[in-house]
């Protein structure tokens, strides 16, 4: 189990700061960007992947017998690719402990030790880029900055994690390619998240690396738990309970879905809660993304 985390929500609750957080007239800002509220920010900045059309998808509804036998606990090594991005005045810079750090979150995140389901992936450096562009700095989803950047940088293939470090326009703290979009779109795939958001950064309360573990959950074929809304369907897996719409803070006993069974999946790192609330996938979750990868990606 991850500890340190546990403790540290624990404390955060006792101190009463772990609660229902309701929208509110404080300004919030991330990243020297001013957003009206927490809630606007929710709304608009905090992620900004494009949900592919599930009716496009390739995958049987069951996982194979060959993917199942093979997809034991952390048997998928994955080689990731760190792109780090910054500009002339020095600002993104990401140290090497920093990346050494995020790589040990998305193995904790996906081996279960914080909570949850041992999925059968784990993360391993393949290499490093540092690259100063103004530009590509602040590049936006869908912009000439983002391709002209990821043209340059991308290594490997279908089965490599590049993830691009930044400080995208509008606040944003990242967004990620889905598997199913690889083929159509080889050269953009991969993950873009907030440079500071990585372990030690200063977007709090962001700054825990669960942006790049909520981002390679998007890279794997997971969709947001709210997906769908109360939809019985919402988000594809068996196991995560409906959700109407993005939670943030950490409301411990939100239930936006009165009809369906289960709270609020609010723990579960494919919403939009703070890091420390973020601890678990679920072995629905762990199953999807065996399948995506293997259909798509070519891992199994």
């Amino acid at each position: 189990m991850n500890f340190p985390k546990i403790l540290a929500v624990l404390l955060a609750v006792s101190a009463g700061l772990i609660a229902q957080e309701l929208p509110d007239n404080t300004p919030f800002i991330l990243n020297d960007f001013v957003w009206e509220n927490k809630q606007a920010f929710i709304d608009r900045g905090r992620c900004v992947t494009q949900q592919v059309n599930a009716d496009d998808e390739l995958e049987p509804p069951r996982l194979s017998l060959r993917v199942r036998g093979f997809a034991v606990p952390g048997s998928l090594q994955i080689p990731v690719w760190f792109h780090v991005i910054r500009n002339s005045a020095g600002q993104g810079n990401v140290t090497t402990q920093q990346i050494q750090n995020q790589l040990a979150v998305l193995n904790a995140s996906f081996g279960g030790t914080t909570g949850g389901a041992n999925t059968p992936f784990r993360f391993y450096l393949a290499g490093t880029t540092t690259t100063t562009n103004n530009a590509w700095f602040t590049m936006a989803p869908g912009s000439q900055a983002e391709s002209q950047a990821k043209n340059a940088l991308r290594r490997g293939g279908a089965n490599t994690l590049n993830i691009y470090t930044a400080s995208p326009g509008g606040g944003l703290l990242g967004w990620a390619t889905f598997p199913s979009s690889y083929s159509s779109r080889p050269q953009a795939d991969g993950v873009v998240v907030l440079f500071s958001s990585l372990p030690g950064g200063t977007a709090a309360p962001y700054n825990l690396g669960d942006t790049a573990t909520h981002e390679v959950g998007h890279w794997m074929g997971l969709f947001h738990t709210f997906q769908g809304g109360c939809s019985n369907t919402n988000d594809r897996v068996y196991d995560t309970p409906a959700e109407k719409s993005p939670a943030f803070g950490c409301p411990v006993g939100r239930n936006t879905c009165n009809n369906s069974p289960g709270l609020d999946p609010i723990t579960n790192f494919m919403d939009y809660t703070d890091d420390i609330c973020m601890n678990n996938f679920t072995q629905g979750q762990s199953d999807r993304m065996t399948q995506q990868v293997a259909t798509y990606r070519g891992i199994q």
